[in-house]
């Protein structure tokens, strides 16, 4: 469980970086679902833009990804999402201490 600060932290470094996975009319797919767990362990954090113009679609897109990546959700904002999950073996962002 991350506490604020460190959430505040996350939305931080992300806010300049750019979406490293687009999901497009076809949904959450078993590719798109793979293709985020290369990118969460290559990234930690990962900006995720959803080209649904229906919001409660777009909602259970991020439940779905959120629960098949095992990612924790730090922001969404409109049609992106932020999502963060640790690397354990090779870190790469470091936390703040709660």
């Amino acid at each position: 469980m991350l506490s604020n600060s460190q959430i505040k932290f996350l939305r931080t470094l992300a806010h300049h970086r750019n979406p490293m996975l687009w999901i497009g009319a076809s949904g959450v797919t078993e590719s798109v679902i793979a293709e985020l767990d290369i990118t969460l362990n290559t990234h930690e954090l990962v900006k995720v833009k959803m080209l649904n113009d229906d919001r409660e679609q777009r909602k259970l897109m991020i439940e779905t990804i959120v629960v098949a990546s095992g990612a924790t959700k730090i922001q969404t904002i409109g049609k992106m999402v932020i999502l963060y999950r640790p690397n354990l073996q090779t870190p790469k962002i470091a936390l703040p201490k709660r």
